[in-house]
């Protein structure tokens, strides 16, 4: 049975991620809604294996290619950042407006999405670096991961949105008890909710009701560098490597270079090697990563970068066979049936798509609430 339209609807979403709380964020903002965000950990939370977001590099470089489907959620989420992000903008200090170049070890016709990027254009042969086949360059926007995710999870609680702590063992929990199931004031009274999102990234795997064995980590393990005169993005990717090195500057003056893209490996710590291999290939794409005055008297190597890392880091990318699952379902326990969303999937680009996939989670939440969705 359809919702009145002038009833306020509980939703709760699952999950604290970029995903989850650009989605909670939408919804709530919307004002016909009271949203709940239930998780484990929170933006303000210590880093931690469980909760990629807080580790991502977060440039936006979209591959959605030739897919339309996924350009137009990666071209609204620039959008969205270019606007918060603009000289005195809501969220200016999250981010760091810069020229990206994209470095590609084959050889590249088409750049599709990325061709509708601000001042894009494609690089010559002679300002190729080595082992470089092609190359374009861009204007962009990234994202200081820790502090946008602080800013967005504050803008959510401000429109009136709410969150509890918790971990969800199965959905029908939350379908049959609501967040109070979860919350520490015991003797409130249950409230379940209209309609739930479910944002869990890698945890949709092993919720019951769930239990989406297309999932997978992809281990990725980055370095934080502090290099405040880096005032440009890098990527080298493509070729038999496959290997994807990145240099991404922070709007701090941190920079995280990177990376690794290891399917199922589940080591939760960085690996020592991994580091210096990591900084070796930063090294040859970018020189200019080294601090300026080891550079004015020699080439520069790895022990000259040493002194600068802040941390070294590691999170799990959740990935999907399949792609992205953005798609409604309904679900019943007990004597409730409602509507399920699901969001989650989104591998190493869930900041690229974060804002885009929020608004097809919301239209797919009003258009199950009005029954156009069964």
């Amino acid at each position: 049975m359809p919702f009145s339209s002038t009833e306020v609807k509980e939703i709760t979403v699952l999950g604290a991620g970029v995903i989850g709380l650009t989605t909670a964020l939408k919804i709530q903002e919307h004002g016909d809604y009271r949203v709940t965000i239930i998780a484990e950990h929170f933006p303000t939370d210590p880093k931690s294996i469980k909760y990629a977001s807080l580790w991502a590099g977060a440039h936006h470089v979209s591959v959605a290619g030739g897919d339309h489907f996924q350009r137009k959620i990666d071209i609204e989420t620039f959008n969205t950042m270019w606007e918060l992000s603009e000289n005195g903008g809501a969220a200016e200090g999250c981010f760091l407006r810069l020229p990206q170049t994209e470095f590609y070890r084959d050889k590249r016709d088409r750049h599709e999405t990325l061709e509708l990027m601000p001042n894009f254009s494609e690089l010559p042969g002679n300002s190729l670096i080595q082992n470089a086949l092609s190359g374009i360059k861009y204007d962009s926007v990234n994202t200081d991961a820790p502090r946008f995710l602080n800013y967005i999870l504050s803008r959510f609680l401000a429109a009136g949105g709410s969150i509890v702590r918790g971990s969800v063992q199965h959905i029908n929990q939350v379908i049959e008890g609501g967040p109070e199931a979860f919350s520490s004031h015991t003797g409130k009274k249950s409230s379940p909710p209209d309609g739930i999102v479910v944002c869990l990234g890698l945890g949709a795997r092993f919720m019951g009701g769930i239990e989406d064995q297309n999932l997978y980590p992809v281990r990725g393990q980055t370095v934080l560098l502090r290099a405040p005169w880096v005032k440009f993005g890098m990527s080298m990717s493509g070729g038999p490597a496959k290997e994807w090195t990145y240099v991404i500057p922070r709007r701090s003056g941190d920079v995280i270079v990177g990376g690794t893209y290891d399917a199922n490996d589940w080591h939760p710590c960085p690996r020592p090697e991994t580091t210096r291999e990591i900084l070796g290939r930063v090294l040859e794409m970018c020189p200019d990563i080294a601090p300026p005055e080891s550079r004015a008297v020699r080439k520069p190597t790895i022990e000259d970068i040493i002194p600068i890392i802040v941390e070294e880091g590691c999170g799990f990318r959740p990935c999907r066979k399949g792609g992205v699952r953005l798609e409604a379902e309904w679900m019943q326990a007990r004597q409730r049936r409602i509507p399920i969303i699901h969001n989650y999937g989104h591998g190493g680009f869930g900041y690229i798509a974060s804002f885009g996939s929020a608004s097809v989670a919301f239209k797919l939440l009003e258009k199950s609430l009005a029954g156009e969705v069964s």
